[in-house]
């Protein structure tokens, strides 16, 4: 990375904010996506809890015929049969069909916004950035050493195209389902007042025939949600023979060299376009991430010999701060320092013992100028959480306080449950010092001191069974070093991590949130407030620097 960031820092730059604009848009699509086929399906499920009604009372008045063939007899004018009649009068209803008419006309109408006014734009969009991508990814000399592959990229941006074609597509297609829904509406009302016997000259008119196409085709049948349902696979859209022959010639004029694109959904279009992206995309991480040269690496936990099968998010907080050692009287004031603080949970699934505590690290750099300066002291703490408590999210604040925010795992089932906002001072806690051991290849944990790699392609962390004669766990280091070509291994004695602070809330400012919270933890130094976020997507915002009784004090002046 040293070699690589320096001599092609514009173009990681300029591949990286591409990359990430099309994300954010993909992200649009996906979304709008979700919200088209919920609000459709929930529309479709008015229509066909109103309608399925006449299925019932055919089958009650002895009949064998289908709903389809009631309105085809009733459309050609022949007598009404009794289901029909009963089902028109009395179980729909003009208040009934009006209230279906207004649900599904609202639906298609929102579908048509979010296909013209949120997924086009950002396909077109989208399109163009991987239009940029290409033509950056044929300039080989310069983009071919970060990863840009032509041939992915170019893959990605047919699929863009495709995608394309199938917003218009469905727009044409939802087009022709709200027309003849509208239709078949339009003289089911007419249908209506005359049985009624109530004038019906007033009332819009209707086509015959797209009642008869809506029947045939759309009345137990739904295209749309076929199109934009995600969990359906192998659905197979079929075409006819002139449009399967007029897209295999396009292919000669430079067309889609894919040319079962038209075979597949909207949603199945964009999973295959998302997979291309992750492809083409992978591409230039994979490239750069064997470029990386990690120094000063510090082991935090170690990692069991099987992770876990799912992802889980450990709540961490990193953050550096100027002129704030642990101790000022005991530096050289006229010199500048760096502390850097590093929080976190420890994970369920860590070899230690200590499963629900908080670590905190804390590192001085006394030379403020150089970054790549080593610590000249680092300290580390364990605290000990109650299991009552299950620590959902953490965050420095300021230079020396931490804000930690808890959910009570003991709440009733039928309670919304309680939370914690508890805010501690770093100076009061008794963190243990780590200085340097003699041993170039061991690290303990009283003396711990920020692992020192000349370069490497490979680090992993694994638990080394523990020896009769020691009293913990050992972490052994393997990594590959490039300048002496061979794999060198170092081990952590996690021998003092026994020394664990209980978490009392004496010591701490606490806020009582009477109900669970979610992450993330939003605080803001420069403002002094913190922001919490409830299971129903409630905000709320707290002063930091003020005490729970002192805000009760002055609610009530």
């Amino acid at each position: 990375m040293q070699i690589l960031y320096p001599l092609r820092k514009q173009e990681l730059h300029q591949v990286a904010q591409q990359a990430s604009s099309i994300e954010d848009l993909t992200e649009v699509i996906r979304a709008s996506l979700s919200i088209m086929y919920k609000q459709w399906c929930d529309a479709m499920q008015i229509f066909h809890d109103k309608f399925h009604s006449l299925s019932t009372l055919i089958v009650s008045n002895g009949l064998e015929s289908s709903p389809q063939d009631e309105f085809l007899s009733l459309l050609g004018g022949a007598r009404t049969s009794p289901p029909i009649h009963q089902f028109l009068v009395n179980s729909l209803g003009e208040s009934g069909l009006k209230r279906v008419t207004k649900a599904v006309s609202n639906a298609g109408k929102e579908l048509q916004l979010i296909l013209l006014d949120h997924i086009q734009p950002a396909a077109e969009i989208i399109g163009f950035r991987m239009g940029e991508l290409r033509g950056l990814s044929r300039w080989r000399a310069r983009y071919g050493g970060i990863g840009l592959d032509e041939k992915l990229i170019n893959n990605a941006t047919e699929k863009v195209g495709m995608l394309i074609v199938q917003v218009v597509r469905c727009v044409q297609i939802l087009s022709s389902v709200n027309q003849q829904f509208s239709n078949f509406f339009s003289w089911l009302l007419r249908s209506i007042k005359i049985l009624m016997s109530e004038p019906s000259d007033q009332l819009p008119s209707y086509n015959s025939e797209l009642v008869i196409m809506f029947l045939k085709f759309l009345y137990d049948r739904d295209p749309v949600k076929l199109l934009l349902d995600q969990s359906v696979v192998d659905h197979f859209v079929q075409l006819n023979l002139d449009t399967k022959q007029r897209v295999e010639e396009l292919v000669k004029l430079g067309g889609f060299a894919d040319t079962e694109c038209l075979h597949r959904t909207l949603a199945k279009e964009f999973q295959y376009m998302e997979s291309s992206f992750k492809e083409a995309f992978n591409m230039p991480y994979t490239t750069v991430s064997k470029e990386i040269v990690c120094e000063q690496m510090l082991p935090l936990y170690p990692f069991r010999s099987s992770p876990p099968s799912a992802p889980t998010s450990i709540p961490t907080s990193i953050a550096s701060y100027w002129d704030a050692g642990p101790d000022i009287s005991t530096f050289e004031t006229s010199q500048e320092k760096i502390v850097d603080y590093i929080t976190f949970r420890k994970p369920e699934w860590s070899s230690s013992d200590a499963s629900n505590s908080i670590c905190i690290l804390r590192g001085v750099i006394n030379e403020a100028e150089n970054i790549r300066s080593r610590y000249t002291t680092v300290d580390a703490l364990l605290l000990s959480v109650s299991k009552d408590f299950n620590c959902m999210d953490l965050s420095l604040y300021k230079e020396r306080q931490i804000i930690l925010l808890f959910n009570e795992t003991t709440a009733a089932s039928d309670s919304s449950g309680n939370a914690l906002l508890m805010m501690f001072q770093t100076s009061d806690l008794p963190f243990v010092s780590m200085s340097n051991s003699n041993s170039p290849d061991f690290w303990y944990s009283d003396q711990l001191q920020p692992l020192q790699v000349d370069i490497f392609d490979t680090l992993s962390f694994r638990m080394v069974k523990r020896r009769p004669e020691l009293k913990s766990p050992r972490i052994e280091i393997i990594y590959c070093c490039k300048s002496e070509k061979c794999w060198r291994k170092a081990v952590l004695e996690m021998d003092n991590w026994d020394h664990i602070l209980p978490l009392q809330t004496e010591s701490a400012k606490v806020r009582s949130i009477p109900h669970n919270v979610v992450p993330p933890l939003a605080v803001s130094s420069s403002r002094g407030v913190g922001c919490v976020f409830g299971a129903r997507k409630r905000a709320l915002v707290y002063i930091l620097d003020e005490d729970e009784e002192e805000e009760e004090a002055s609610d009530m002046d």
